[in-house]
């Protein structure tokens, strides 16, 4: 029996409310399949370690993530603390100094859930938008000058390495062509950003050299935000820069229905760093402690972590009892027109597993 170390950072808001829900349903997948088991270890990082401690996370906090097999993280984010602090120190923290320069972020409608785009539905588009993780305007290069006068400046420096910008790029074309229709968008801003948006296309136009099979499209930026609401059946696999794609992937989410239901997966294709797991939704203090976080992002991420420890049956096993509950309408959390509470959605799903291996 395969055994994984899991390190849980449930964070901040409502991640603690849809880690936990995940940690309930992996074990329950766990002990229906019994060909794996999960050591979990949970890390009580964020807001709360914040006011104790005066940082969001330990100064050894990475160290004492290197010995684990992947990181299944909540949300970082809390009305009481600047962004940029909860942000950088703690979930860009760890995705930057594991080097996990690669954002993958599947989507489509699930049965039984509604797209606001009319007339689409389960089937009708199947995406994978991957963003560049480490580089461009997330970089952290930059800062202020003559703070509080009429002169002030507050700059920040997009970079962009050729290393950086290749290893993306065959990342996502490696990914389009282990896909059906081996289609590749690629995005880009180099009609206004003339130095490393140009660069990010002139790599490209070397790297597309070595996927003659792959067919391959280019979008500015601008023009993709419409071709994803007008022609969504259009779209395979997605690559962009970091500020790009994460902008791309949050509009993917809420045209797949929900920004509750979307997962994300940071990768270290490498595995020399764990990777680290996480649904998008962020820390949504206006429904924390209600109970009603919808927990189905987490389920999905935790289907991806499964996937890349190399549990691809139980990973299947997983986002199929996901389908089974959204598609028969039951037990829908709030966002999705429901009523469920995130107990219910739990409970749901974990009765598709059983009931799937009974």
């Amino acid at each position: 029996m395969s055994s994984y170390k899991i390190a849980a950072i449930p964070g901040d808001g409502i991640g603690t409310e849809v880690i936990e829900a995940g940690i309930e349903v992996l074990g329950a997948l766990a002990e229906a399949d019994g060909g794996f088991k999960l050591e979990v270890e949970h890390f009580p990082w964020g807001a709360d370690y914040y006011f104790e401690h005066g940082e969001m996370m330990p100064a050894d906090g990475r160290d004492q993530l290197m010995g684990f097999d992947a990181i299944y993280f909540g949300s970082a984010g809390d009305p009481r603390i600047p962004d940029h602090i909860t942000l950088w120190q703690l979930r860009l923290n760890i995705c930057q100094g594991f080097d996990q320069y690669a954002n993958v972020r599947p989507t489509r409608v699930l049965p039984g859930v509604k797209s606001p785009l009319e007339g689409v539905g389960p089937g009708d588009f199947d995406w994978v938008i991957v963003r560049e993780n480490s580089e461009g305007e997330y970089a952290g290069v930059g800062g202020r000058a003559h703070q509080g006068m009429p002169e002030e400046v507050g700059m920040d420096v997009s970079v962009f390495t050729r290393t950086g910008v290749e290893r993306i790029q065959r990342f996502a074309l490696d990914l389009a062509r282990s896909r059906p229709r081996k289609l590749l968008t690629f995005v880009t801003k180099s009609n206004a950003q003339r130095h490393g948006m140009v660069m990010w296309d002139a790599v490209f136009e070397e790297v597309r050299k070595d996927y003659p099979d792959i067919t391959i499209d280019k979008m500015l930026v601008d023009a993709m935000t419409t071709r994803m609401v007008l022609n969504p059946a259009s779209i395979d696999t997605v690559v962009a820069t970091n500020l790009h794609a994460d902008i791309l992937s949050d509009l993917a989410a809420a045209l797949s229905g929900s920004m509750g239901i979307a997962p994300t997966a940071n990768l270290r294709p490498e595995r020399d760093y764990p990777s680290m797991f996480e649904p998008i939704h962020g820390s949504a203090f206006d429904i924390m402690g209600k109970g009603i976080a919808n927990p189905i992002g987490s389920f999905w991420t935790a289907s991806m972590m499964l996937e890349h420890l190399g549990e691809p049956k139980a990973a299947a096993r997983l986002m199929a009892a996901i389908e089974r509950v959204t598609a028969a309408g039951e037990v829908m959390a709030r966002d999705l027109g429901g009523t469920a509470t995130t107990v219910e959605v739990t409970a749901a799903v974990i009765d598709a597993i059983r009931g799937a291996n009974a």
